[in-house]
């Protein structure tokens, strides 16, 4: 075996003799790991989780302290010519790795949410007659799930336009399970700021937050003179924190209080990954979407378009902060609820409806019943 994928393991060590064995393949981001970990939750407590994962990845520091993390190398197949083949073999020996790992672990079935590590994942139980279940939360599908769906005995898609661009499989439309925090009722935290204008919440987001932030600030001064409450979430790697001051607007690089954020916003501006959106849907939030310009296939453009063509969000392009189509769309929404005695309509309700609509509440429980009906 390849020594870049002998398999490391970590985290919680218990006799689990007798249980039924699961192993869940979620790796590097947020809008993977989330899902996995609520599908997680819902696993019946007469199971066992094993947890497959890569070195340095953020499931690192989320997975060890619940489930039994094995961590084994993977990547992608970019480049040309050498590298490439390089890196096939890489994930060629993954698989084998993940093969050994399935019958060592007594593994019956896989569960995994795309990504890189979902390869191996895949390869590896193809290799040892395990049962698949793949998980593709955004609406244009990732490269393994493209390539690799085909292999799985069930692919389940988060947004209705996934299903048909999913080769060889008949997708289930499950949605995207979201935290437990999420679908319970929530106190707005005290830091935010008092008043009686409307919220509104920007979640920059981990990628290219410095382009959504500069046009937000933009348009900042004008909303807080208004009284507008913001509370922006401006990500780690801003420089231009701190810049505006102001009563009403609360900066933080990131909050673990989201759920109540979103629950009592009256508009939220957010990037267009498929959490975000799931998110965003299950509290009722109407959304300006700015998808991020640089995703993979553009597939956060589609997300967004999945949640505009409920009536629950307005797209905005990245663009120039002097640009005005940010402003002139917050306009649009928050011109009632800033301007007392406006005669405008307020096209909120309207759009909260909409979001509902895309929401999929109980996800975590669908796609744990499809991951146990797979051994039945």
């Amino acid at each position: 075996m390849d020594p870049e994928n002998r398999l490391k393991l970590s985290g919680v060590h218990g006799d689990d003799r007798g249980m039924t064995r699961l192993l869940i393949a979620a790796s590097g981001t947020g809008g993977h790991l989330f899902p996995a970990l609520a599908v997680a939750e819902a696993i019946p407590e007469s199971w066992s989780i094993r947890w497959l994962g890569v070195p340095d990845r953020l499931e690192t520091s989320l997975v060890p302290e619940t489930y039994n993390l094995i961590t084994v190398q993977a990547g992608g197949l970019q480049g040309r010519g050498l590298t490439k083949l390089i890196q096939l073999f890489r994930l060629i020996g993954a698989g084998f790795a993940v093969r050994q790992l399935i019958r060592q672990h007594r593994i019956k079935a896989v569960f995994t949410t795309g990504g890189y590590i979902a390869a191996p994942a895949i390869l590896g139980a193809r290799l040892s007659g395990c049962p698949v279940v793949l998980h593709e939360s955004n609406a244009i599908p990732g490269r393994v799930t493209k390539l690799f769906g085909r292999f799985c005995h069930v692919v389940a898609v988060g947004l209705p336009a996934a299903a048909e661009r999913i080769p060889g499989s008949r997708p289930q439309m499950t949605g995207t399970p979201v935290r437990k925090a999420f679908l319970e009722t929530q106190p707005l935290p005290a830091w935010v700021p008092q008043g009686s204008g409307p919220l509104l919440v920007v979640m920059g987001g981990s990628q290219g937050a410095v382009g959504l932030n500069r046009m937000v600030r933009a348009v900042l001064p004008n909303l807080l003179q208004r009284g507008c409450r913001v509370v922006h979430l401006t990500g780690r790697n801003d420089p231009d924190v701190g810049g505006i001051q102001h009563p009403l607007l609360a900066e933080r690089p990131f909050s673990d209080e989201i759920p109540s954020l979103l629950q009592h916003a009256d508009l939220a501006i957010s990037r267009a990954g498929a959490g975000s959106v799931s998110e965003l849907a299950v509290c009722g939030t109407p959304a300006v979407l700015v998808p991020f310009p640089q995703a993979a296939d553009r597939h956060q453009d589609a997300n967004a378009a999945c949640a505009a063509e409920f009536g629950g969000a307005v797209i905005v392009h990245q663009h120039e902060p002097e640009h005005q189509a940010l402003a002139n769309s917050l306009e649009r929404l928050l011109a009632r609820r800033l301007n007392h005695g406006s005669p405008l309509s307020d096209p909120l309700p309207l759009m909260q409806d909409g979001m509902k609509k895309l929401a999929v509440r109980q996800a975590d429980q669908d796609l744990a019943a499809l991951v146990q009906a797979l051994i039945v």
